[in-house]
């Protein structure tokens, strides 16, 4: 009992004891990432073993490229977030945004509004989220490749089935999107 007669109150040490008291923040829960977290990953480190290096030598199918430019091109990601994630990439080996030439940087940021502008056209997202990591702790699964992601987004696309079966559903193969991205980046006028 407390001075005034109540029952005393437990000393609350951090928001986390507080049940039911929601605070501005959604935990997503991820221990898979863990490895990333504590640097168990294998870091791609040079041109030999960097798949961005890798895939402009092969076909554009082969290696899901969407367009090819002067001095970056574009690319679906092998692991997609949702269908028709893009990644533009420059075909030097660089690791940070900064270590770009202003030509490259021109060309990066072109690259990456036709590809939203593609996007578009081809599945009608309502939004989407652009970003770069950059290095291992800024979350970068190929720190030493630069690599913008652009991932189409829509209404209700996060589900239930990533939490409850740890499965994301993607309706369409990878090669049918680059097909569709690839055509539409050839074929539409986008009117820039």
């Amino acid at each position: 009992m407390s001075e005034l007669g109540g029952a005393s109150q437990p000393v609350v040490v951090d928001d986390f004891e507080l049940p039911g008291v929601p605070d501005a923040f959604q935990r997503l829960w991820t221990p898979h990432r863990l490895a990333y977290v504590k640097g168990g990953q294998e870091q791609v480190t040079g041109k030999h073993d960097c798949p961005f290096c890798e895939a402009p030598e092969r076909s554009d199918e082969e290696s899901l490229i969407v367009h090819r430019g002067e001095l970056a091109f574009v690319i679906l990601n092998l692991f997609p977030y949702n269908p028709g994630h893009i990644l533009v990439c420059p075909y030097r080996h660089v690791p940070d945004y900064t270590d770009l030439t202003l030509e490259e940087t021109a060309e990066f940021a072109a690259l990456s509004q036709k590809a939203m502008r593609v996007l578009r056209a081809v599945s009608n997202p309502s939004g989407f989220n652009l970003g770069m990591n950059q290095g291992v702790t800024g979350g970068a699964g190929i720190s030493a490749h630069l690599h913008q992601h652009i991932i189409p987004r829509w209404g209700g696309d996060v589900n239930f089935l990533p939490i409850i079966a740890g499965t994301k559903a993607i309706t369409q193969t990878l090669g049918d999107v680059r097909a569709q991205v690839a055509d539409a980046w050839n074929n539409t006028d986008l009117g820039q």
